[in-house]
């Protein structure tokens, strides 16, 4: 069993965020104060969320340096009611794995936690995940379908395809001659451009997927 903790003096909202994990199977303990916190760094505690304004001389930023200088691959994610992009970028500089801004879905939250954890421990793979949150789009793979804020995305089969492709094979640069033989399979005969034209409708129902085109070569999605 996971076990997470909560840094955060919103009482009310900690204790919502923790009956969601723990219905998730996780072990949660909560702190209000960043003194409190510092306390339990060195603990078997898997994955730490972490308010950035505390009400205390310990923020959320001093707490991520001290979990860091104890183990440097210990996930954490950031939450905060201040929108301001500075606070983001220093929270993910300080090695934040995620940013959440307040207020958020509960919901949106376990599925980052539950990707966060499987990317680090590698608990589950991609297959055997049910969901996943990429770039704001929830992709069910059972279901075979992608929603944005509970809208449905209409992709076709073929897109699809494509996306779960890209999601199996994060990070990862290929060429369009790759590309073609795992998507269509190596019966295909026909001219590599059809990967562009089937990227650039995926791109244009999926806007916010943070696809690299690697000039002269091929493309791939970013982390």
């Amino acid at each position: 069993m996971f076990k997470i903790a909560i840094v955060e003096d919103e009482e009310n909202l900690s204790l919502v965020t923790k009956k969601y994990l723990e219905k998730e199977g996780y072990e949660v303990i909560t702190f209000t104060t960043g003194e409190d916190a510092i306390a339990m760094i060195g603990d078997s505690i898997d994955l730490w969320i972490l308010d950035i304004m505390l009400p205390s001389n310990i923020s959320g930023y001093d707490l991520i340096v001290k979990i860091k200088e104890n183990n440097p691959k210990k996930p954490v994610i950031f939450t905060s009611a201040r929108v301001e992009e500075f606070d983001r970028i220093t929270g993910l500089s300080l090695g934040g794995d995620d940013y959440l801004s307040k207020p958020f879905s509960n919901r949106e939250l376990v599925l980052r936690v539950k990707n966060i954890l499987s990317r680090t421990y590698s608990t589950e793979t991609k297959a055997e995940a049910k969901e996943e949150l990429v770039n704001g789009y929830l992709v069910n793979f059972d279901k075979r379908n992608v929603t944005e804020n509970g809208q449905n995305i209409n992709l076709t089969s073929k897109e699809y395809d494509l996306l779960l492709f890209l999601l199996k094979n994060k990070t990862k640069a290929y060429s369009r001659n790759q590309i073609l033989d795992s998507v269509w399979g190596d019966d295909y005969f026909g001219s590599d451009r059809v990967v562009d034209d089937l990227m650039r409708r995926l791109r244009k129902k999926m806007p916010n997927l943070s696809i690299e085109t690697i000039y002269g070569y091929g493309y791939r999605l970013l982390g």
